[in-house]
Order: C-alpha cells, then structure tokens, then sequence
C-alpha cells in the first residue's frame, strides 16, 4: 500500500518510523522539513505541499497538534483535500473537535474519500515502540479495510461511526488529566506527613491508588523535567475540546472544569509551552516544597 503521512512531531514522527520499519513505503511532509531528514534516510519519499502528500496514496494519514491546523491543512491553499482522490482513506489521528472531523470528511467524501477518525494513547514511547493503542471511528468496512496499516503502529479498537474515536480519546484525556492534576497533591500529602517518596510510590502503585499517571507520569516530577513530550496548551486545548463535548451530551462535569482551571493556572504561570506535569508544581510553589526524588529516571521519550 502506499502511504501518504502528514505531522512528524513528537508523535507522528514515531508512527512514520514505525510504519518504516514494517516495510511500507512513506511519503510525508511537515511544515518543519528538518523533521523529514531520517525518515527520508530511511527511504521516504518527501512531498513539497500536503496535496503532495495526499495524491496518489492508499491510505493518508495526518498526525497534527490542534483542530485548527487540521482545517488549515486539510482545506488551505494546497491543502490535503486538492490532493486526494477517489478511494483513498484518509485517516486522521489527531486529538481532534468532532465538529470539524465531520465537516471535512462531508468535503472528502464529495471526491470519493472515506474518512476515519482514529487518535490514539500510549505517549511518545508507545509511539517508538508501535504500542500505541487508536480509537477508530466510521464505516466498519473502511476501518477494518485500513486496520492493517493502523494495527502496526499498535492496537485498534472499533469505537463506531465517524466521532466516536475522538469522543472516546478525550474521554480517556478527561480521565488522565484528572490524574495529573492530582498526583501532585497526592505525592505532596505524604510527604509531609513524614512519608518518604519512594515509599509512597511504591504503595501507590500497589494499591487502589495505582494508575497510568502513578507509574508513567510520577518520574517525571520526581526528576523535575515534568515531561516536556506534551506542553500545557495542549492539555488545555484538549480539556476545552472534553467541555464541548459535554456540552454537546447535555453531560455536567463538575471534577472536570475544576481540573481545566488548574491546568489554565499552569499554563498561566509557566507558560503553554511548558511541560505537561508542571500542573503539579503547583502544589510545589502553593506549599513551598519540592517532588524531587534522587534517582535514574530515564526520559521516556528518548528509551
């Protein structure tokens, strides 16, 4: 199959190589060429514009930060949707608004294009190791017809028609910012009760407590770096994407507009561009006392 692939950052730069590796041949493109370089090292093909990327291709897939980039990317001067034609999937995995999903895959199926919604989980790691676990929405057949490329880069699971992936990712976002937001409070409760850290992890993650954030996210405030792979902005945007989507469902969530002012405050205070897990410093700063933990902790995103 040829592969069209579009976003080579922090993850979609893992997904391509993956992809690679399998043995499948690539053409991809990124606003920042110098993101292309080992792909092309590796026999990629570089195309110059994203209708470049979309022509002549089986399967197009875009891996992009925010919704706002997708539209521009999909229907902006050169974009996507004047590159594509009749009986290419265009898959899109990013943590996207459903609204605008729906309205571009109306445009793509003017041409003949299927459409399937597909972000995924797993971090940057996942990403590396092609672990990832992507929620996929739209017609069955078209799912199941691109899940032989799609189940390289890790698991998929049908979620339903065309939305339903993305409803389900922010979903499990909802839930892990919710975590991330808590952690930090957590770990700082212990601490000062006289509990030394790495005892309290290790309960932790042996208890009723335990979580993805506990075993994955808790070395990253430890160490101090709070996990630059994924800023803030992006943690508020999807936050803001899971308000609309409540909206949407008529859905109160009380726990969850808490947990977005506390991730807006972050982001206020140091920056959007800032590491995810920063959340938690601000317990450190509200209390005077820091998380670190003396230790090896590898940065994920480069294991």
């Amino acid at each position: 199959m040829r592969i069209g692939f579009l976003g080579l950052g922090n993850m979609g730069a893992n997904m391509a190589m993956v992809l690679q590796r399998s043995g499948l041949q690539l053409k991809v493109h990124d606003i920042d060429p110098a993101k292309a370089e080992s792909h092309i090292q590796n026999g990629a093909i570089w195309a110059e514009t994203p209708a470049d990327c979309a022509r002549d291709v089986d399967i197009f897939i875009t891996s992009l930060p925010k919704p706002d980039v997708v539209q521009a990317v999909m229907a902006g001067e050169q974009g996507a949707l004047s590159g594509l034609q009749a009986g290419t999937i265009w898959v899109d995995t990013t943590t996207n608004d459903v609204g605008v999903v729906e309205a571009l895959a109306e445009q793509a199926a003017k041409i003949g294009v299927k459409t399937v919604d597909s972000p995924l989980t797993g971090a940057v790691d996942g990403a590396r190791r092609g672990e990832l676990t992507l929620f996929a929405g739209g017609d069955e057949a078209v799912v199941a017809a691109c899940e032989p490329i799609l189940s390289r880069m890790g698991r998929v699971i049908y979620c339903g028609r065309l939305g339903t992936g993305n409803a389900v990712k922010l979903v499990t976002n909802y839930l892990w910012f919710t975590h991330a937001a808590v952690i930090g409070e957590g770990l700082m409760l212990g601490k000062r009760a006289g509990v030394p850290l790495d005892v309290l992890w290790d309960a932790i993650k042996d208890s009723v407590g335990d979580s993805f954030v506990a075993r994955h996210d808790a070395p990253s405030i430890f160490a101090g770096h709070y996990d630059p792979s994924f800023s803030l902005e992006l943690c508020v945007k999807d936050l803001r994407l899971c308000k609309e989507l409540a909206e949407r469902g008529n859905v109160p969530i009380p726990i969850g507009a808490k947990v977005a002012e506390r991730f807006a405050l972050a982001a206020e205070t140091y920056g959007g561009s800032e590491a995810e897990l920063k959340v938690a410093k601000l317990i450190e700063d509200e209390v005077g006392e820091d998380l670190r933990l003396e230790g090896d902790w590898p940065l994920h995103w480069e294991a």
